[in-house]
């Protein structure tokens, strides 16, 4: 067997024992875990206002209600009927036309505008296309760099994290866990008992010890200058010996695994050491970890992150998004065109007197909305 293929196999058995290291240390983990894995968990949503709930439903019958009114308005209108008030002759007919198309004209409006938001979804000939799915790289843009600039960049990242200390605990938490593992008698054992084999499987093969001795030989040889006082006593204890450089540390290494073994009870010392020694450096690894956080955040470009993520949702998800949102003040914009409608309507009937009464109710409602407001406020 060649030297190349006694690297290989050292390779090869190196990368095994590697692999049975970290299942090892793998399972003790999963043993001395305490703390639940967090698997992507979404914070809870705000929930929806619904102090006037009362009023979206009532806002959701004017359309069905003004629809009602227009075909009664075919059939009877106040036919002839008018009323005198304060000298001036109020003449109802043809008022349930007047109203119900102007509320039904002031809901269809505000539908419509709501609608060529995000329809056609896709660019049309003569429709054209609606106004969000037009303009989403522009939104994305925009979004984005409101995002990076006001909401969340690498400044506020890193002042977030010196804020809340989380370096810290999570180092002192480390610390904790590294010692509830390490003084783990098992654990101890079964890395003792890894270690030993590894050695032992490695020494016996003729091949690789042999491999491994040369190599030592040659570090040894390359070390020590040439007719020096080291190299002469090498020579005189190997020609004493009777054997070869070779063969002795063969026979060195094939002892090696006993004395590993005996030795590793000071690993235990290292061991007990280990938790000890990390809170006496504490702030050295606090200040280690932070800088290297620090480096990947500088390289972290949210503007690029959630511009080129909005970019990647299709028209339908983008409107969905802003449905979730804001889908009830959507609605209750759209309802609410249908009573402004209402009320143009009787302007449109008596201009005057409808815009005294219609005074008087905004006036009205925005004095009662101060009132309870500072009832509110000084309860």
């Amino acid at each position: 067997m060649n030297k190349q293929d006694n690297t290989d196999i050292i390779k090869e058995r190196s990368k095994q024992y590697g692999s049975r290291l970290w299942e090892l240390i793998r399972n003790q983990v999963d043993k001395h875990s305490t703390l639940p894995e967090k698997k992507g968990e979404l914070a809870i949503p705000p929930k929806k206002v619904t102090e006037h709930r009362w009023l979206m439903n009532l806002l959701f019958a004017v359309p069905y209600l003004l629809l009602a009114v227009f075909i009664t308005s075919f059939f009877w209108d106040f036919n002839g009927m008018s009323a005198e008030l304060f000298g001036h002759t109020f003449s109802f007919e043809g008022l349930l036309r007047i109203i119900s198309i102007s509320g039904l004209i002031g809901f269809l409006t505000n539908w419509l505008a709501i609608t060529m938001l995000f329809r056609p979804t896709h660019k049309r000939p003569i429709l054209g296309q609606g106004l969000i799915p037009a303009q989403k790289d522009r939104i994305a843009y925009r979004l984005a760099r409101a995002v990076s600039e006001d909401l969340i960049n690498p400044e506020i990242i890193k002042r977030k994290i010196h804020e809340s200390q989380a370096i810290a605990k999570y180092r002192e938490k480390a610390t904790i866990y590294v010692r509830n593992i390490i003084d783990d008698p098992e654990f101890r054992e079964n890395l003792k008992a890894l270690v030993v084999s590894y050695v032992d499987e490695m020494i016996a093969d003729p091949e690789v010890r042999s491999s491994i001795a040369k190599k030592l030989i040659q570090q040894i040889d390359d070390a020590i200058d040439e007719n020096s006082f080291e190299k002469v006593a090498i020579k005189a204890y190997s020609f004493l010996k009777g054997r070869e450089m070779q063969d002795l540390v063969e026979s060195a290494l094939v002892k090696l695994p006993t004395g590993i073994e005996n030795g590793l009870n000071k690993m235990d010392v290292f061991l007990d050491d280990l938790p000890d020694k990390l809170d006496e450096h504490g702030s050295v690894i606090e200040e280690m970890v932070t800088n290297l956080l620090y480096k990947l955040i500088n390289q972290l470009d949210v503007h690029a992150l959630v511009e080129d993520n909005l970019r990647q949702y299709d028209e339908k998800k983008l409107e969905q998004l802003i449905k979730n949102a804001s889908n009830d003040q959507l609605q209750y914009i759209q309802y609410l065109g249908a009573v402004l409608g209402t009320f143009g309507g009787f302007i449109i009937w008596e201009p005057v007197a409808s815009i005294m009464v219609l005074t008087f109710i905004i006036g009205s409602t925005v004095v009662a909305d101060s009132l309870i407001l500072r009832m509110k406020q000084t309860s």
